[in-house]
Order: structure tokens, then sequence, then C-alpha cells
């Protein structure tokens, strides 16, 4: 007796329940609702007509679906997508269980009765075959929603591994997808009849308690935030291929978008890019990967993993090409025409559209048709109806005669509503090359609610002041109110999580505290002075006053004043900020605590970088207020004042400024120490940092990406992509004491290459351009220069696993011992820090650029353009540490989506992009392009534009950018 292919014995299915049933002594071939004389009267020939196929959802529906005997799988695929009205198709696929129970892809080409053994015993789920690294590429909110049960589908099987907490706070969120906002009773019951982890009795709580924290979250929200959070996990889209490798040591292989994984358990220890794989083959058991040669010299390595079966071999080769063929073509492959005679290899090839054209496809047909809701969604919109009906008629019964005048007008579009808000998008959106993510997408903010923000912002500027005094005045406002925001961090949530799980020492607690509370209150007082000012300058105010105070250099001045009487407090950020370093060191629960704190949506900067904001809003106000006294004549009413607070400022900056530059420098250290694996004792005293950036080092293997530290004292060089965390793992430790460095582009036929020599050993590298080659060799020289003067010889003795001894030819691309050199510093590491920009974007940064872009921080509303649309979407955006933070208002907490800036080019809009609004400015990093609108003028030269016109070079009345200088733009 066979056995049937697939079938869940455990599902309690009319079919399950009789394919269970005692009296049964057989395995029966009747479909549900199939009787027996109608099975037998549709004998002969006619029985083969026709294919009855169960398909399960992933809501875990069954339906059945009706097609020819010889049809093949796109005609079932076709029809799934089609009832269920499924666009974004080209992500999913439906899979079965063959003989061997490995779950398999049905293939679109080839006939159901050639795949399935038997179709009508068979059952199909629909499932998702490709995971974008980025839940913004996935345009609807329907394909969002399903991939989300994907996700809960993939952690009750156990497919999906991630610590219980995360486990919790994933199933938080589906719950509250379904049922809406925390209820207890509703909760515990929905909890009994749905399981949603598999030991999830023992985390309900947890479940509940965060499931409160979401109280407002749309279902469509709740989806996203599952993608955003699944989609950081290792495990995340993963389907594990049993293997061994070459001496026998077994591993699982997985296929992702960007190329193939290789784990050891649940660890990932190795990944090969599709970039360095030539090809993919299988010969029996025998899986082979084939790497790119070297730059010289014919060898080429070939890598062999010993699978269970041919079948398994096959499968998995099969799983590769379609990925890389989805992620990786721009057009869809052209079938291989079969040979007359002799055939040689596998002619399977991937039959759908690439992710490039399935994107295109969505965005050019442009639909129209209202997005995928749940009943939870209908539940609000008919309580906003009610409230809206209520709110009409209410007035006439108590205000008859004046109820015209004051009924308030309530919209279901209104843009602070629940219906407007967008995904909480975090951030760490990374921009990878070839790949298009949208981190601003937002499918609830619509074409008629941004133009009426359009039409407000044109309102807006005819109705309040045009004078450039009056944008400078409103600059310190809003940069006010991030800076408060960013103490908030360390006076708020911090401390509430360190109280909480009783983490500092009191010592600490009372040091960090005490020294920051009294001027967090001192800001907000100041704040609330700032923006009393602004509504007056503005006539918000009832006051009718306003020519007195269309100024601001009183307020100013009087502030200034008194922050001298905090200098004692900013003096002693220095000791903070070495105590908490050497808490977080000694303390192991604090040191959880402020990991697990870095990585909430609250902390979207490194958490010591908001201990120096103090010192560096000091810096702000003195180059705001000289913006100010150079725009005012000095003859003007506010010039004295803000003359006066200028050098009031400026002295309180001059006293701090040493300590600001060494803070810096120790924060950056710190940073470092905590991505870098393989060096230890990296904020030794005197130890400065100068340069970080990705180059390409020559090893055996060819030119391979490395990324690059510059010390006053040594030259480090590290690689990513092959531990279980986002640190970098270092291969190899230069002194720079006797160091020469000299370009060599003609000795090895390599652009941009410069070869350094020191005492230990040499190394070729290349930069991505000239500017790029020259900036690391003018900063090399510098260093070295300065070591050679140094009176102090340094004889720091450094971890003994920084690698001093690795040589040229020993060094691979892919250290498979680094794995292992990780588990013991098993963690999550921020992925959007200044490094891990630069090695996607394959550029570099100096201090210098560092210390720039701290003193030219902005914050404000602007208008961000949608695509093929005349609407625009109003953003509180904040511009710091070389990214654009995206808010919905200024209030929120966190930020909604971040854009690293690095590698973009800045520039205003040409004829092809159709846009005729005045203050537009276009950012672009390949494919990847934002419009900007500001509000005036003044803001717009701020963002960098009067800057380029008159300093960068300019050729036939056109800038010409480089993307070196780009990320210069926004310092301005």
């Amino acid at each position: 007796m066979s056995e049937i292919e697939g079938t869940y014995r455990s599902l309690q299915t009319p079919a399950g329940t009789r394919l269970g049933a005692q009296y049964n002594t057989g395995i029966s071939t009747l479909e549900p609702g199939q009787s027996l004389s109608s099975a037998m009267g549709a004998g002969g020939k006619g029985h083969n007509k026709s294919l009855q196929i169960r398909v399960q959802g992933l809501d875990d529906a069954q339906e059945f679906y009706e097609l020819e005997s010889k049809a093949d799988g796109q005609t079932l695929s076709s029809e799934v997508f089609r009832r269920i009205n499924l666009i974004e198709s080209d992500y999913f696929g439906l899979e079965f269980q063959n003989l061997q129970m490995n779950w398999v892809w049905m293939e679109p080409t080839k006939l159901i009765v050639k795949q399935v053994r038997r179709p009508m015993n068979t059952l199909l789920r629909l499932s998702v075959k490709f995971f974008p690294p980025d839940p913004g590429q996935l345009q609807e909110e329907f394909t969002r929603y399903l991939f989300s049960l994907q996700i809960k589908r993939d952690l009750m099987e156990g497919r999906l591994n991630c610590t219980e907490n995360t486990a919790a706070l994933l199933a938080s969120h589906l719950v509250q997808s379904e049922i809406g906002d925390y209820d207890d009773i509703a909760d515990r019951e929905f909890l009994k009849i749905n399981k949603l982890l598999p030991y999830q009795e023992r985390v309900q709580e947890k479940i509940l308690e965060l499931h409160r924290r979401h109280i407002g979250q749309t279902p469509a929200e709740s989806d996203f935030q599952v993608l955003e959070i699944a989609r950081k996990l290792e495990m995340y889209g993963v389907r594990f291929h049993p293997a061994a490798d070459r001496e026998g040591t077994k591993i699982n292989l997985a296929v992702a978008h960007m190329g193939l994984q290789v784990f050891q358990g649940h660890t990932k220890i190795n990944t090969f890019n599709w970039s360095k794989i030539r090809k993919l083959s299988f010969k029996r058991k025998l899986f082979l990967i084939k790497l790119h040669p070297e730059v010289h010299g014919p060898h080429q390595d070939t890598l062999e993993f010993l699978m269970g079966s041919r079948d398994q071999c096959k499968i998995f080769w099969k799983n590769c090409v379609e990925h890389h063929s989805f992620f990786r073509l721009f057009d869809q492959p052209q079938p291989k025409s079969k040979a007359i005679f002799f055939s040689r290899g596998s002619s399977f090839r991937y039959s759908g559209r690439t992710q490039k054209q399935l994107v295109e496809y969505v965005r050019d047909i442009g639909l129209k048709r209202t997005p995928y809701q749940s009943i939870y969604f209908y539940i609000i919109i008919i309580i906003t109806m009610v409230l809206t009906v209520l709110t009409l008629v209410l007035p006439f019964f108590f205000h008859p005669i004046d109820s015209a005048t004051d009924i308030p007008q309530l919209s279901p579009f209104n843009t602070k509503g629940p219906l407007c808000l967008s995904p909480s998008f975090q951030m760490s959106t990374l921009s990878l090359p070839g790949q298009a993510p949208s981190p601003l997408q937002s499918p609830f903010l619509n074409e008629v609610g941004t133009a009426r923000l359009e039409e407000d912002e044109e309102g807006r500027r005819k109705r309040y002041p045009t004078d450039k005094a009056y944008f400078i005045a409103k600059e310190i406002l809003t940069t006010e109110r991030t800076y408060l925001k960013d103490l908030e961090v360390i006076t708020v949530w911090f401390r509430s999580a360190v109280i909480k799980e009783n983490a500092m020492p009191e010592g600490l607690m009372t040091l960090l505290f005490s020294n920051i509370d009294p001027i967090y209150e001192f800001h907000r007082g100041f704040l609330k002075e700032i923006d009393q000012r602004l509504a007056l300058w503005e006539g918000r105010s009832n006051a009718h006053v306003k020519g007195d105070y269309q100024r601001i250099g009183d307020v100013m001045l009087r502030n200034m004043c008194a922050l001298k009487e905090f200098i004692g407090y900013l003096q002693k950020h220095d000791e903070v900020l070495t105590e908490l370093e050497k808490a977080t060191k000694r303390v192991k629960k604090l040191e959880t605590v402020y990991k697990e704190f870095e990585l909430q949506k609250v902390c979207y900067l490194p958490l010591n970088t908001f201990l120096l904001k103090p010192i560096q809003r000091l810096m702000h106000y003195k180059l705001i207020l000289e913006r100010l006294c150079k725009h005012y004549a000095p003859q003007h009413r506010d010039f004295d004042d803000c003359e006066e607070a200028l050098k009031e400022v400026a002295e309180i900056a001059a006293q701090l400024q040493s300590s600001l530059i060494r803070l810096e420098n120790f924060q950056k250290l710190t940073e470092l120490q905590r991505d870098l694996i393989g060096i230890e004792n990296l904020t030794a005293p005197g130890r400065e940092f100068i340069r970080e950036g990705c180059l390409y080092k020559l090893t055996k293997k060819g030119l391979q990406q490395r990324m690059f530290f510059l010390f006053s004292d040594m030259l480090l060089y590290t690689s990513k992509g092959v531990t279980a965390t986002n640190q970098f793992k270092v291969h190899g430790q230069l002194p720079l004491h006797g160091m020469i460095v000299e370009e060599s582009e003609n000795e090895w036929s390599v652009p941009h290459c410069f070869t350094i020599y020191s005492a230990q050993r040499t190394i070729v590298v290349a930069a991505s351009s000239k500017v790029e080659m020259n900036k690391w060799i003018e900063d090399l020289n510098m260093a070295i220069d300065m070591s050679k003067k140094c009176q102090e010889k340094s004889d720091l003795v450094l971890d003994p696993r920084s690698s001093d001894e690795v040589s040229l030819e020993q060094e691979s691309e892919d250290d498979m011992n680094s794995s292992r050199c990780s588990l013991d510093k098993q963690s999550h590491h921020r992925a959007n820090t200044t490094m891990h920009v630069c090695w996607h974007r394959n550029t570099s940064v100096s201090m210098s650029d560092h210390s720039l872009a701290v003193e030219n921080q902005l914050s404000g509303y602007l208008l961000r353009k949608f695509k093929n649309s005349n609407g625009w979407q109003k953003l509180w955006v904040v511009f710091t540490n070389f990214c654009l933070f995206f808010y919905k208002t200024h209030q929120d907490d966190f930020p909604l989506a971040s854009l690293p800036l690095l590698g973009y080019t800045v520039s205003t809009p040409g004829e092809s992009d159709s846009i005729h609004k005045e203050y537009v400015f276009k950012l672009q990093f390949k494919s990847h392009v934002y419009f900007f609108r500001a509000e005036s003028e003044y803001t717009f030269e701020r963002y960098g534009f009067k800057y380029i016109y008159s300093k960068l070079f300019i050729s036939s009345g056109h800038l010409a950018f480089s993307p070196r200088l780009a990320f210069f733009v926004f310092f301005i």
C-alpha cells in the first residue's frame, strides 16, 4: 500500500477524518464531496479528464481547484492567485511533500501529473518562495499580510529560530493584527484557541504584556512590524538542506536573496554572494560551487558539499537557480532549447518574472483598488463614521443658531488619525547595491491627503513671515526640539530601563543623572520660551504686539548667559562617559541592558553619542548665532543682543572645545570596540581615530573587499560576512612606525591601487575612485608623520587574535575560523553605524568629517514626493550622523524610517523629472531617487545648494557632482 504524499495527518478536515476513520480498511481515493456511485459513473477514460486538487492557503483554509488532467503547474498557480486576487504573485509558490517527505516547489512549466504522484490525494500549500531583504519592497498591503502569515507558520513549525523574547514580540504583533487593541479576556481566549508558538504557554504572559504596548496600531502596521522584526533574524526565509563538507562535518545549506549560506546548527558560518559565484552544478550527490578565478592566473576554486541523494541535490540546485534569476536578473531568462540528439545537463530555467520586472509591473499598472483590510479595520471605519455623524448633529441640539461656525470638520483622512498612519518602519534600512527598497513608502498616505498637506503648506507660506531672520530663529526652535528629544533618550528612556532591571550601580546612577537632569530641565524652559517667541513672531498668539517680538536676540542672550551655570556639569561629561564604559565591562547586567536598549527604536543612534549632545549643542548655538549676526545690519534692533549672545556662547564653547574633541574620539573608539572582533584595548590612552572605509585588498584569491580603520598608531583591516553578528573580524594590524605608502597602479595594472609597506608585511589595496585613493594616502602619510614625531613609542600589547601573523597567501576571503571566534561574543549589534554604511556604499569617512557633521545638524518639516504622483507627504526630518531620519511629526518618540546618505548625490530636478515646484532637491544613489521640498529659500540653502553653486566646480551652467563629496552637501 503506497503512502499518500504531503498529507497533514493531524489536520481535522473532512478528508483527514475520513482517512483516519476506524472502519476504513484501506486508503480511499475519493475526494471530499465525491460519492462512490459518481466516481464509478465517471469511469473509463472520462475519469482522467479532470484533476481536483486541494490547496491550503497561508491562513490554513483549504480550497479545491478543478483542472484539466494535462494542466501544468502554472495553470494551477494562476488560478490560486486569481481567486485570492494576489497581484505580487511572483514572491509565492505552491509546495508539496514528495515520497521522501521533502518539501518541493511546484514547477510552473511541467505537468502536474508528472510532478505529483497522486495529485488528488496530495495537499499543496501556498507559501512564500522568495523573501526580499526589505519589506518596503512589497508594495501591496495584502502581500505584506500574507508574508506575516508565512512568518506565523514558520514560527509555529520551528523554522524561524529566535529567542523567546523575540518570538513573544512577534506573537504580540500577530495578536494585534488579528483582534486589535489589548483586552485581557479576549487575548487569553484568542491564545487558547490559536497556537502561535510551540512553547506558547511558557511565554503567554510575556505576549500579553507586549500586546498592551501596541494600542492604536492598525492591522497593516502590525503586519509590517512582524516583517521588520523577522527580517533581522538569522533564519528569516531560510530553508535548510542537510549536507556535509569535505571533512564530513554536518552542515546545512540555504539560499537567499544575496546568495548561498552555510549553517552549522542554527549559526551561519559562511555566505557566498552571487557576485563571487561563477557556476553552480551538481553531480550525483555532490553539490558544486565554482567561485570566480583570481585576477592573475587560471586557477579557480571549487567547493564541494555532499548531500543525502541526487534528488536532494537537484532540488537545492533548482532553488538556487530560481533565487539567482529572481533577485539578480533584470529580465526573465529564456528557456533553453532542447537538443535534437543529445542532451547535456538540465534544461531547467526560472520561468517567472524577476523582482525588478515585478516591481515595475505593480508600479506601472497603478492599481487603484481598495487595500486589503481585516475586519478590525472596518470596525474602525464604522466607529469613525458614527463619531463624524454625532459631531455634525449634536451641535444643532445645543447651539442651533451658531452651529454653522462652531462645527469641527472631522475627516477620515485626518493625517493625525489612525487610518493615515504609515507602517512603523524600523531603522537600519541600508540600500544595498542592486536592490531597490523604498524605506519611505506609505500605503496609507494617498494623493487626496497629501494634496491637502501641500495646500496647507502653500497657505502657511502666505500667512507666516518671510524674513530670513525668522527662518534662522525657527531653525533654533526645530533643532532644540530634536535636542530635547535626544536628552530624553537618557533622562527618561534609559533611566527607566536601568531602574526596571536594577542594573546600574548607585554611584554611577547618581553621577550620570545628577549631571544631565539639570541640563535637561534648563532646555525644557528654553524650548518653551523660544516656542512662545516664534508664536508671537508668526502671529499665532493672542497678543497683538507682533512688531515688538520679531526678534530672537534677547531670548538667546538671556539663556546663553544662564548656560554659564552649567559649565561644571558639562565638564563632568568626560568622567560620565568613561565611568559608564567601565561599568558596562564590569557589570554583566548593565552590559545586557545597555545592548538591549540600543536595539530599541527610540535609541536611533549609538547610546553614548547622546551623552555628547549637550556640548555639541553649544557649537550649534555658536554657528546659528554667527549666521544671524551676519544677516543683520549693525543698526538692526536685534543685532546687539545677538552679538552679545554669540560672545557668551563662544566663550563657553572655547572652554569645552578640547573636551569635545577628546569625547568624540573616545565615543568613536568605544563604538568600534563593540563592532570589531579580534582586538582588545582599542580605547587605549593616546590612540586617536583618523579614518574608516572600504578598500579592496589583493590576496591569493584576487581583490577582496575589506574594511580598513586608520588610527594614530596603527592600521587595521577587517572582513565581514562570516560571523553570526554584524561585527567585523580583524585580519591584520599594521603599526605606523616605519610604514611607507606608494601609488602602484602601473605595477599591478589595477586602477586606484597603492601599496602599504610595513615592518611585518606588505599589502596592496585599491580604492573605488581616484578621490578615495588620494584621501587614504593623504591621511596615511599624515598619520605616519605624526607617529614619527611622537616622543613615546607605543608598546601596547594587543590581543593575539588580531592575526598579526596572517600572510598574504594564507588569508582567505571567508575565514572559517572566524565564526568560532565570534561564538563567545554572540549578541546583536547595530547595523546602521557609519562603518556598515561605508561597507555597503564602498566609501570612507574621516574623523574631521564626523566633526563637521556634528556641527551642522538639521531638523524640520520637509515634503517628500510620492512616486509616479503629484502628491507630497509631509514628514519631520532630522539630519544627523550622515543620515536622514523620518518622523510623522516632531512629537514622535522614534523615527519611522532612515536614509543613510553616504554615496548619495544631490542636485536639483531636471526636465525629465517633471517637477515644477520651487525649493525641491533630488537625492540619488544608483536607482534610488528621492525628491524633497523645503519650506523656504533659506531652508533650501541650508541643505547645501547655495554652497554647491558657489563652491563646487561648475561646467556649462550645470553642476558637476562627485560621489565622494556628496555627503558634504548636508553639512552647510
